[in-house]
């Protein structure tokens, strides 16, 4: 039995958590039940939070590797650090409405998983809120385990024969061709994935889809894209879907494995600052696995 209180966060997924303190959470001490929740509903809110950085950083490195895409950069002696998901600069200021940075807030407003596009992707985003907005600016969910349940068997079945090619500069063209340009958009090359990814752990399925999608093995990316939108819509149906209106202290995380999620616009005249870390998944999450069916 979870010693940790619960209530449904919606009718298909996700759960809010109560009377917890992320501080007092250790490798031994209630993070195996966090874990399990984690597992079992994919989503997790747990709000009145005070998570500074290192505390932060403590809590999603029980969870696995924490993801640096600019590993291959650094210079010896970097101490990891939240991700800022801001368009406050780093004087104070806020980010112009067509700069590189807010457009790609803005193309984060897509359908999208983290990390899709690199060779090892995301396991799971816990994003916190330190500035939030008083309009607009929520964080949507939507659950690709809810949603493949919900579909035919028929079509489960060839879902899981389908491997879908992501690129991160699909996603960033879709807002602007010259985003879609930068060097960074371009720094990997397309992975292949299959498009079900099964849990570990309790063998439910999601579909692995996202913005960055823009071919489907086998297909032309003429073809797929028709294909790929309406699995988009159905998995981001109002049934599926859960959107949040963020206040300061909140934190919510979510399974990549089994979640679709996106900012909403917010007037870019007000500043909004989450703190995120994402970390990477293992063999162990399934990685080795996925890594076979497209090998």
């Amino acid at each position: 039995m979870t010693t940790i209180k619960t209530t449904p966060l919606t009718e298909s997924f996700g759960v809010i958590v109560h009377d917890l303190d992320l501080a007092d959470v250790t490798e031994d001490h209630l993070f195996p039940e966090l874990r399990a929740l984690f597992e079992e509903h994919s989503a997790l809110l747990i709000k009145g939070q005070d998570l500074p950085g290192d505390v932060h950083l403590r809590l999603a490195k029980m969870f696995g590797p924490v993801e640096d895409r600019l590993s291959d950069e650094r210079e010896e002696g970097y101490k990891e650090e939240v991700r800022p998901v801001s368009n406050v600069t780093d004087s104070g200021g806020l980010t112009g409405e067509m700069d590189m940075h807010t457009m790609h807030l803005i193309a984060n407003q897509q359908w999208h998983i983290d990390s899709t596009f690199i060779p090892t992707p995301s396991l799971i985003n816990i994003l916190t809120a330190k500035v939030p907005t008083d309009e607009g600016g929520e964080t949507e969910l939507a659950s690709t385990r809810a949603a493949f349940a919900a579909l035919p068997a028929a079509r489960q079945e060839e879902l899981r024969g389908m491997r879908f090619w992501h690129k991160y500069s699909h996603s960033r063209e879709r807002i602007s061709p010259e985003l879609a340009k930068h060097p960074m958009f371009h720094k990997w090359p397309p992975q292949c994935w299959p498009a079900v990814w099964a849990n570990p752990v309790n063998g439910k399925e999601g579909i692995f889809v996202a913005s960055h999608v823009y071919q489907i093995d086998g297909m032309s990316p003429q073809e797929s894209q028709p294909i790929i939108d309406d699995l988009v819509a159905h998995c981001t149906q109002a049934a599926f879907t859960y959107s949040h209106k963020w206040e300061k202290g909140d934190v919510l995380m979510w399974d990549q494995r089994a979640t679709l999620h996106r900012g909403m616009p917010w007037d870019l005249s007000k500043p909004r600052h989450l703190d995120s870390v994402c970390v990477s998944m293992t063999d162990a999450d399934g990685l080795a696995a996925a890594r076979a069916a497209v090998a």
